[in-house]
């Protein structure tokens, strides 16, 4: 089949389909924000990215020096909160779900919902100066997908450091402890990739499809619910805080928040 190119409409994301490799990329400078309409692009790419027989690879990056600095906090407001946690997690579920194989490729800052779209592909290659991090908690938030799914990446102590703290990390720490696959120097980043899309290409599309389903059978089987729970103490308890209410509006105010414990 013809190699196609195919830009997406809304322009938050490039999308080339080239095959058998395809290219998604996240576009909204400066930071590669995510936002409503980069998630509702990213639904629709994957999901054609799906269907396709002739692509057996997807590589996941962000446009200029970053990944991507994660959800815009203007979609954290209380009218808007399930829309955006619904719409991110359809993206997520369709990472976790695919029979591609999923790479990220990441550098500069990979932060929130960005670093948790990384997290959920199979390999990970990070810039060693890329920062990683959750920083949800200095809005009064959390990471639902980080906070269901990344201990079995870097186990639970370290899950609690990053969560309950909002540090950020290097890439070279990222990898150290299981976050990303590899790091490497930002200049060799792109021969790293290009040497693993190599070996990817030279296997067989259907084994790659079905290891990974043998591979990911048990953490698929408690994803759904953990992610459901996740999602809805979100909703339900944590959004009715007065907190959390308190620190979207100062983000948004550019002050610091004041905490009422409540």
């Amino acid at each position: 089949m013809a190699s196609t190119f195919v830009e997406s409409k809304l322009g938050r994301l490039v999308v080339d389909l080239t095959t058998p490799v395809a290219l998604v990329v996240l576009r909204n400078p400066p930071l590669n924000v995510i936002d409503i309409p980069m998630m509702e692009e990213l639904a629709q790419a994957l999901a054609e990215i799906e269907r396709r027989s002739d692509i057996s690879t997807v590589l996941l990056s962000g446009e200029g020096k970053g990944f991507s600095a994660g959800v815009d906090v203007a979609v954290h407001t209380p009218d808007k909160i399930e829309e955006m946690l619904t719409k991110l997690h359809v993206v997520v579920r369709a990472l976790v779900s695919t029979k591609k194989v999923t790479v990220a490729s990441v550098q500069g800052h990979c932060l929130g919902g960005g670093a948790e779209l990384a997290m959920v592909c199979d390999v990970v290659y990070t810039a060693a100066s890329a920062q990683w991090g959750f920083p949800e908690i200095k809005l009064g938030c959390y990471p639902p997908v980080a906070c269901t799914a990344l201990a079995a990446l870097i186990g639970q102590k370290r899950v609690a450091e990053m969560i309950l703290t909002g540090r950020t990390i290097s890439g070279t720490d990222a990898a150290a402890i299981g976050l990303a696959t590899h790091s490497v120097t930002d200049q060799e980043l792109a021969a790293a990739l290009d040497g693993l899309l190599g070996e990817l290409l030279k296997l067989s599309p259907a084994a790659l499809a079905m290891t990974k389903k043998a591979v990911y059978a048990w953490d698929s089987m408690h994803f759904d619910k953990g992610l459901a729970r996740a999602e809805k103490i979100y909703l339900d308890e944590l959004m009715k805080t007065a907190d959390a209410q308190e620190g979207i509006r100062a983000f948004m105010e550019k002050r610091e928040p004041k905490w009422m414990g409540r």
